[in-house]
């Protein structure tokens, strides 16, 4: 019998290799045919008189990446397909449909036959549940192998057994923190929780676990044994009242009660280590069932995992340009920002020549690299010899002669125009035809830029956020002139250097810029009216945001944001910039001199380490505060989730940013725009806009035009369209229409 996705050898043994490789992919997932192709698997080996046990492994370097979501996806639309004519009907068929991994990897368990896992890489969600439900599992002593239940970042949660395994082998602590974070683990760390019974090295992983299989490993799990106990201890014991109040409590300040999927994974492990096994297994699929039909669900796997796998991919990228293969990156500007980019491209192993005005300065740059390095060794995340290979691909330099020969250069200096002007004319002096010029402004519209270029067409936008390295998003803004063979590049490159594109068209402040100065400015608003500060950060946190908006303004400078009000309203005139809120940035800045984190003061005090932050006292004595009884923190709440997702559908009105996956997956990578809500055009979708409409005209009534919805949203309505559906990034609009 022959598989498309496995090949299963038997050995003299009688111990049959199953190898899972699935043709035309790079790494495995389970699809509706690997499921069907591995169950048949099981029956024949269980009723093979011949084979005394399995070992699973794959022919991939990774072992498996899991589930493949958009299976889901489809699952899903036949749900809602099937519950517009019997939504009973259309529950049961989706409580089926989410069990059938969770029964298949119970099959296997209790096929009376030893199963051993081989892992040889990356072992993540269902992937993992599988290998848990094998009788034992060796992995590889390599950094190559990870192994998570990340399930929770998209949504959902480990529903085929991993909610039920994970507690029962490991400390019920430590398997909630796994659960509910998504951590990923090492094998050592795997081993030390028992959730690996053994690590060897690469070459010998096969043979290990066949030993095992040979030395006559028992093909029943812990749990199916008489007298099985608990490694955590009971529920209803000293240990469970030690853990399970504070485990909730924590839950809650983690989660604010935003992630219905991780009250889920509480619920599943609290009543499933209550009953037998096979009971816990249909507790799980009866909240995994109803997770799935969450709006949370739904749109976290659209943007956190089709959507980002998409853009990726680059999605947005020109079909017809051939790929560029970079030999050389040159960065002017040896700065912060300069600097970052130079450790992310010689990251990517890619030679990068990092230019300053005189050696000093550009050495300076570099040493920022190694700094980087120097806290991954620490970290056990890189060696001597991976920093060392590094930094013999940056070349330090004051002279514009050495970027001769870039496919690629990023300009990174001061934000001035002139500055800008002077840097652009020198390199492109010395670069050839077909090179690429990229400006990393974060205010100046790149056509303003490209005017100094004496070939627009190669002149693009690529907006960095700060810090560099841990900063997953790169905005590729496109000016009047710029040509697909800029914004391939550009695309190229991004990709190369393992960050996700968004492409923008040209507006001051491009896409992300705009939305979180809508953010600071909400809450400069908040502040004059006399709102408690703890009680502006907290609301934000509680709306989902991981920073407040007023740290985030102490991290990015409160003296920028005087500058750009500033330069607002020189460039736009006075009605652009709210006086109120100029006027609170002016006292902060030339009054009390609170630039921000940069000089610790700022809206919070920062002391030394270790000391931690808080909120400058001062801000209270600023205005006349309110009585914190009589504020409505839910409204407090609403309205920054509210004015963000107006300027993001006001940047989709105005056409500058014309993809909804670039919109949301922007909003969530750049400034953590409530994860669980899928991004800020699908928040919008979520709620639905004739709510979101009535909420915004509320809104709008008690706090300003800033909430007012554009016209499109009333279009919108009336027409009874999502974002998704008339922005549609897939062309399905334009099929129909063809057709």
């Amino acid at each position: 019998m022959t598989y498309t996705n496995f090949a299963i050898e038997t050995d003299a043994d009688g111990i049959a290799l199953v190898t899972w490789d699935m043709p035309d992919k790079s790494m495995n997932v389970f699809t509706e045919e690997v499921i069907e192709e591995l169950g048949r698997i099981v029956d024949r080996v269980t009723a093979d008189a011949a084979v005394k046990g399995v070992v699973i492994t794959s022919g991939k370097e990774s072992f498996s990446g899991g589930a493949d979501l958009t299976m889901l996806q489809r699952m899903l639309g036949q749900f809602h397909a099937e519950e517009a004519k019997d939504h009973d009907k259309a529950v049961a068929m989706l409580f089926e449909g989410a069990g059938r991994m969770s029964q298949l990897f119970r099959k296997i368990e209790t096929s009376g036959k030893p199963w051993v896992s081989a892992i040889n890489g990356t072992c993540m969600g269902g992937a993992f549940e599988l290998s848990l439900a094998c009788h034992g599992r060796v992995a590889a002593d390599s950094e190559k192998v990870k192994l998570a239940l990340p399930e929770i970042k998209v949504g959902l949660f480990p529903g085929a057994g991993g909610t039920q395994r994970v507690p029962r082998l490991a400390n019920t602590q430590e398997a909630l923190q796994m659960l509910t974070s998504g951590q990923t683990l090492s094998p050592k760390k795997a081993k030390a929780m028992n959730l690996v019974n053994d690590i060897v090295q690469p070459d010998k992983l096969i043979d290990a676990a066949k030993a095992m299989v040979a030395a006559g490993l028992k093909p029943v799990a812990p749990w199916d044994e008489k007298g099985f106990r608990l490694p955590g201890g009971p529920v209803y014991s000293a240990a469970g009242a030690n853990l399970w109040p504070p485990a909730i409590a924590i839950l809650r300040r983690e989660t604010h009660g935003n992630y219905p999927a991780a009250a889920a994974i509480l619920k599943c492990v609290y009543e499933g280590l209550l009953v037998p096994f096979d009971t816990a297994l249909r507790i799980e699929q009866r909240y995994f069932t109803e997770i799935l039909q969450t709006t949370e669900a739904a749109m976290m796997i659209r943007s956190l995992f089709v959507s980002l796998q998409e853009l990726n991919k680059g999605a947005r990228r020109p079909a017809d340009v051939p790929p560029t293969k970079f030999g050389k990156i040159g960065v002017l500007g040896a700065g912060f920002m300069g600097a970052g980019i130079a450790y992310v491209t010689a990251k990517a192993g890619i030679p990068v020549v990092l230019l300053d005005r005189d050696m000093p300065s550009a050495e300076k740059g570099k040493a920022h690299s190694a700094g980087l390095m120097e806290g991954l060794i620490k970290k056990g995340r890189a060696t001597e010899e991976e920093k060392q290979k590094l930094l013999s691909l940056i070349t330090p330099t004051a002279d514009y002669a050495d970027i001769e020969g870039s496919d690629l250069v990023i300009e990174a200096v001061f934000e001035d125009s002139e500055v800008k002007k002077g840097a652009t004319e020198k390199a492109e002096a010395v670069l050839k035809p077909s090179a690429v010029f990229a400006s990393n402004t974060s205010t100046i519209p790149i056509t303003g830029l490209a005017k100094n270029s004496v070939r627009p067409k190669n002149f693009i936008g690529i907006h960095f956020f700060s810090p560099v390295d841990r900063m997953m998003l790169v905005e590729i803004i496109l000016g009047k002139k710029t040509g697909d063979k800029a914004l391939a590049t550009a695309i190229d490159y991004v990709r190369a250097i393992r960050k996700t594109p968004i492409v923008v068209n040209d507006t001051r402040g491009f896409y992300v810029n705009r939305c979180v100065l809508r953010y600071m400015s909400e809450a400069f608003k908040m502040v004059i009216e006399g709102v408690p500060a703890a009680m502006i950060e907290n609301a934000a946190k509680l709306a989902g945001m991981p920073v407040g908006p007023l740290a985030l303004t102490d991290e990015t400078a409160i003296d920028l944001a005087q500058k750009i009000m500033k330069q607002t309203i020189r460039d736009l005139g006075e009605k652009a910039v709210d006086p109120e809120q100029l006027k609170l940035i002016n006292t902060m800045v030339d009054k009390h001199g609170r630039f921000g984190r940069k000089n610790g003061k700022g809206f919070y005090d920062y002391p030394p380490k270790p000391a931690k932050k808080s909120l400058w006292p001062g801000l209270k004595d600023l205005y006349r505060q309110q009585d914190p009884d009589h504020i409505d923190v839910e409204e407090l709440k609403q309205r920054f989730l509210v004015v963000i997702a107006l300027e993001a559908a006001r940047v989709m009105e105005e056409g500058i940013v014309t993809d909804p996956r670039e919109a949301d997956v922007g909003s969530i990578l750049a400034f953590g725009f409530a994860p669980y809500t899928g991004g800020a055009l699908s928040y919008i979708d979520g709620m639905g806009l004739e709510k979101f409409l009535k909420l915004a005209k509320g809104l709008q009534k008690k706090y300003g035009k800033e909430f007012k919805a554009p016209k499109l949203l009333a279009d919108m309505a009336e027409r009874g369209e999502t974002f998704y559906g008339r922005f549609d990034p897939y062309g399905k609009r334009e099929a129909k229409k063809a057709a």
